[in-house]
């Protein structure tokens, strides 16, 4: 045991089935915010090419949810806030972000408890990034 699991317990990490399930939620979400209009201010936001973004959300993902720490292994702590503070994200941007994780949650990962688990945090997360207020004129 480590990390203090009870004997028996999974991590969120399996639950979603592991490296395909992670994989699997990367893909789509990138694949919605790439097509949704409503998600138009999130894509504006993110390279041409999604690949790279991909990678990275899917190796953040691996190790926030107990599974390999891909990303800090590759790129150290992710300071999320920090690495995102160079792209404008408002409302529109957090709205789409969170658009897509939820639908693409929806669609791949098994459970209405267990995509409630991880919907709450990922949403504190989105509200978290916002660096623009309306004001700002976004």
């Amino acid at each position: 045991m480590q990390d203090g699991q009870s004997e028996g317990a999974i991590t969120l990490y399996e639950a979603v089935g592991g490296e395909a399930g992670v994989r699997a939620l990367t893909r789509r979400f990138y694949a919605l915010m790439d097509t949704l209009p409503e998600a138009a201010a999130c894509r504006a936001i993110h390279p041409a090419d999604l690949s790279g973004s991909e990678e990275k959300l899917f190796e953040y993902l691996s190790g926030w949810l107990g599974g390999p720490p891909l990303y800090t292994e590759k790129r150290g702590h992710p300071m999320l806030r920090r690495r995102h503070f160079v792209a404008p994200i408002g409302a529109a941007e957090r709205d789409g972000w969170l658009l897509c994780f939820t639908q693409a949650l929806e669609e791949t990962v098994p459970g209405p408890q267990l995509r409630a688990v991880l919907l709450a945090p990922v949403t504190r997360l989105a509200e978290h990034m916002v660096n623009q207020d309306e004001e700002d004129g976004r």
